[in-house]
């Protein structure tokens, strides 16, 4: 009986996610929304309001509970472990020319969005603020992970750091962060109109995003999805949330503190990997595959991972 109440507590919190990614995708059925309202609104959430969230995640948590260095060491050795056993394996099974596709589409979790809103939904505010500080690791490590694994398969001209790095530098989400920190430990006195506009603001990202993704999702493309997709999908999203939350509980981490790791261990294919795969003349069809799949593998996943992590009493 316990585990029947486990169960289903675990479905109160990942269903509503993929809740919004399946009408989504029913609203693009139905044709009551397009490519041009996702493009546009997929622009405004990761420009305002994610930034928005993140920013107002930070600056109401109480860092010394949150703000954990060691969570996020150990949180960017596991993404650098897991890309490079992932290298290692393409390199041995994988056509050079799907390599830096593939890896990317194997290691790159869309943590942002999937797995901020999880995090919100099992940990309330701490989730937020939690992964909010993790997100500043996630964005730096995968963007200059992915940009190596792409260019070093690419044939074309050389690709130019500099500008890459500023795009880095520039990235909404990361400055979010960088404005949200000396807030934080300020703690300067804020309006409360301002505030509470924010949260209006804010509160559009996480249904907003969920919905842009369930109606990019093509069953015309899971169709045409091979055995490297498939090889991809699997490792994404059951070898390394396996592998890196087993290693981040061996480092003697528990509790919330594991189940944000996980979330974001176990987060599907970020959509970002088919706009930056494109842009570096990788495979894009493999990637738009990679991303399909996982998205739709990540309800089943994700709900029986943090159900298993629950049963054993480590989250």
């Amino acid at each position: 009986m316990e585990a029947l109440a486990i169960f289903q507590a675990t479905l109160e919190i990942t269903l509503p996610v993929f809740a919004m990614v399946f009408i989504g995708l029913g609203l693009k059925r139905a044709r009551w929304i397009d490519a041009a309202f996702v493009t546009t609104a997929s622009q405004l959430v990761f420009k305002a309001t994610l930034p928005t969230l993140i920013f107002l995640s930070i600056i109401r948590a109480d860092l010394e509970a949150t703000l954990n260095p060691r969570l996020l060491g150990v949180f960017a050795l596991a993404t650098l472990g897991s890309f490079l056993a992932v290298w290692g394996w393409a390199a041995l099974r994988v056509a050079r020319a799907d390599r830096g596709s593939y890896i990317q589409g194997a290691f790159r979790g869309n943590c942002g969005i999937v797995g901020l809103a999880l995090a919100a939904s099992m940990y309330g505010d701490y989730g937020l603020s939690a992964g909010g500080l993790l997100l500043g690791v996630v964005i730096l490590t995968y963007n200059a992970f992915s940009v190596v694994a792409l260019a070093t398969y690419r044939d074309e001209a050389r690709v130019d750091w500099r500008d890459i790095l500023a795009h880095i530098v520039r990235n909404p989400l990361i400055l979010a962060v960088v404005a949200a920190l000396p807030v934080a430990l300020l703690a300067p006195p804020l309006p409360g109109w301002l505030l509470t506009s924010g949260e209006y603001f804010a509160s559009l990202t996480l249904p907003l995003a969920l919905i842009c993704i369930g109606a990019t999702l093509s069953f015309g493309a899971l169709q045409a999805s091979g055995a490297v997709a498939l090889s991809a999908s699997l490792m994404k999203m059951v070898v390394i949330p396996i592998v890196a939350t087993g290693a981040a509980w061996l480092a003697g981490f528990e509790g919330r503190e594991l189940g944000v790791m996980f979330l974001f261990f176990a987060s599907p294919t970020a959509a970002a990997a088919f706009v930056m795969a494109r842009a570096m003349g990788g495979n894009a069809v493999l990637t738009a595959n990679i991303i399909a799949l996982t998205t739709l593998m990540a309800s089943i996943t994700i709900t029986l991972g943090a159900f298993g992590l629950q049963m054993a009493g480590l989250i």
